[in-house]
C-alpha cells in the first residue's frame, strides 16, 4: 500500500477520479509496495487498481496504451524508504568520511531497487530468497553486486555480517534465470589480494554469459579511519601485480568468450606509474562509474575534439587567459589536454592546479571527491586568469554545491575570479576551456 501525493491534470488517473491522498492497494490483484511492484504491474493495457480513500475501498479500471504512464505521482521515488546497509566493511568509505559535510553523506544504502534503476551496487546481504524470486520474475536486469570476495568465511570477515558468505548463492541463482550481472571487488592490501583475488575472479568467471564485466578498485582510504580496522594502500609493485592479474584473467576471458570482462581501475595504473591502456581495452566502458577507463575515454574524446575544431579552422575570437583545478590523479591528463590546446591555439593559455585533499586525506586524488574549502583554501592568491573551471564532478549530482556545503558562488567571491564547473566528457571540457 502506497499514497498518492500529486495525479497529474488531464491523466488517466483523474479522468478516473483517483485523488491525491488516496492509497494503492493492488494492481491486477498484486499488492502494490513499491516502485518495482508499480511499474511492472501497470505494464498491461488493461489494468484494475484497487485503492482506498478513508475508510472507502474502492476500484477503478482502465485501459492504456502498454507501458504507458497514468499520471501518480508518490511521496519517494521508491514510493517507500530505501534499505539501509546491515554490513560493517573493514574498507567502508562513509565510516571514514570528515564531521560536518551534508548529512545525506553518511547514509548507507543497500537497496536492489536502486541497482536496477540507476546503478548502484548491493552486497545482497539485504535480500531475501522472496526477494531473489520477485527480481527473477520481474526480469530486473542488470543488477550490480558488490562481491569483493568469492569465499565466504573471507567475505564475513570483511564485511561483518554472517549472511554476508551465504547469500553469495544468489549469484548463480541469478545468472542462471538470466540477470546480467555487473560487479565490483573493493580490493584491501593483504586481505582479498593475490590468490584469493585470483579465486574471486575464476569464481565469478563461472557466472558467464551472465556476468557482463567485473571492476577491480582499491579500498578508498581517507584521513579519518580513527578506531577503524587498519589497512594500508596499495604502493607502486604492489598495484603492477594486481594489474598484472587482473589483465591475464582477462586476457584469458577475451580468448575464451570475446569480451574482456575483467577490469583494474585507472587507479592501480596511477599508482604503478604504467601507461593506461587504449580504448580499445575497455570496450564498450561497461565500468566507468568505478573509474574503470574514465582517464582514457576523456582522452579520446578530447582528442577527437580539439582535432575536430581545427579541422573547422575554429578560431578563438580573442586571446583567452584561464585556469583549472583538478585532484591529482587526472593531473597529468588534464595538464596534456591543456598543453595540446595551447599548441593549436596560440592566443590560448591555461593554468593547471592540482588539488591536495585536505579535507579527506591525501590519499584521496579523485576530483570527484573535491571540496570547495580545499579549492578556496589551496588558490588563494595565484595566477587565475579571467576566470578558474573546476571539475563538474564535485558538485552534487543535480544539485549546486560542493561535499562542504560551498556553492561556487563563495568559491568565486574567495579566489577572486567567476569559478566555474568543467567537463563531463573530453569533448565537452576542451569547448569549456575555449569558450565555446
Amino acid at each position: 500500500m502506497v499514497c498518492i501525493t500529486t495525479v497529474e491534470k488531464g491523466s488517466l488517473a483523474e479522468k478516473h477520479g483517483i485523488l491525491a491522498g488516496d492509497r494503492l492497494l493492488e494492481i491486477n490483484h498484486n499488492e502494490i509496495n513499491d516502485v518495482l511492484d508499480y511499474r511492472f504491474y501497470l505494464t498491461d493495457r488493461s489494468v484494475t487498481l484497487r485503492l482506498q480513500r478513508g475508510e472507502e475501498i474502492y476500484e477503478v479500471r482502465l485501459r492504456k496504451a502498454e507501458h504507458a504512464d497514468i499520471g501518480l505521482d508518490f511521496e519517494t521515488p521508491l514510493m517507500d524508504h530505501k534499505k539501509t546497509c546491515k554490513n560493517k566493511c573493514v574498507f567502508c568509505f562513509i565510516d571514514q568520511m570528515p564531521k560536518g559535510m551534508r548529512e545525506t553523506l553518511y547514509f548507507k544504502d543497500d537497496d536492489e531497487r536502486l541497482s536496477f534503476l540507476h546503478g548502484n551496487y548491493v552486497t545482497l546481504t539485504n535480500l531475501t530468497d522472496h526477494d531473489i524470486d520477485r527480481i527473477i520474475k520481474m526480469h530486473l536486469s542488470p543488477i550490480n553486486v558488490s562481491v569483493h570476495t568469492t569465499d565466504p568465511e573471507l567475505r564475513v570477515k570483511m564485511m561483518k555480517n554472517p549472511r554476508s558468505g551465504e547469500v553469495l548463492r544468489y549469484l548463480r541463482q541469478l545468472a542462471d534465470a538470466g540477470i546480467l550481472l555487473n560487479c565490483q571487488i573493493v580490493l584491501c592490501r593483504g586481505i582479498n589480494d593475490g590468490e584469493r583475488l585470483l579465486r574471486s575472479l575464476r569464481d565469478l568467471a563461472l557466472l558467464r554469459p551472465a556476468l557482463q564485466s567485473v571492476s577491480v578498485v582499491p579500498a578508498g582510504l581517507t584521513a579519518h579511519r580513527e578506531g577503524l580496522y587498519p589497512l594500508e594502500p596499495f604502493d607502486a609493485r604492489e598495484s603492477a601485480d594486481v594489474i598484472d592479474l587482473v589483465t591475464a584473467e582477462g586476457d584469458r576471458m577475451l580468448a575464451a568468450s570475446g569480451e574482456r570482462v575483467f577490469y583494474p581501475s585507472d587507479e592501480f595504473y596511477l599508482t604503478a606509474g604504467r601507461p593506461l591502456p587504449p580504448e580499445s581495452f575497455y570496450e564498450d566502458f561497461p565500468q566507468l562509474e568505478n573509474g574503470v577507463g574514465m582517464l582514457a575515454l576523456f582522452r579520446g574524446e578530447a582528442e577527437a575534439e580539439i582535432a575536430r575544431l581545427s579541422g573547422e579552422g575554429f578560431r578563438l575570437p580573442r586571446e583567452r587567459h584561464i585556469s583549472a583545478a583538478t585532484g591529482y590523479a587526472a593531473y597529468d591528463e588534464i595538464l596534456r589536454t591543456v598543453k595540446k590546446l595551447e599548441s593549436v591555439w596560440p592566443e590560448f593559455s591555461c593554468r593547471v592546479y592540482p588539488i591536495r585533499n585536505d579535507t579527506f586525506g591525501e590519499l584521496i586524488t579523485v576530483s570527484g571527491l573535491l571540496t570547495g574549502r580545499d579549492l578556496a583554501a589551496q588558490l588563494a592568491g595565484r595566477e587565475l586568469g579571467e576566470v578558474l573551471y573546476f571539475p563538474k564532478s564535485a558538485l552534487r549530482s543535480g544539485e549546486n554545491d560542493f561535499l562542504c556545503g560551498m556553492l561556487p558562488e563563495e568559491l568565486s567571491a574567495r579566489i577572486g575570479v567567476p569559478a566555474l564547473p568543467a567537463g563531463g566528457s573530453g569533448a565537452e571540457f576542451v569547448d569549456t576551456l575555449l569558450g565555446i
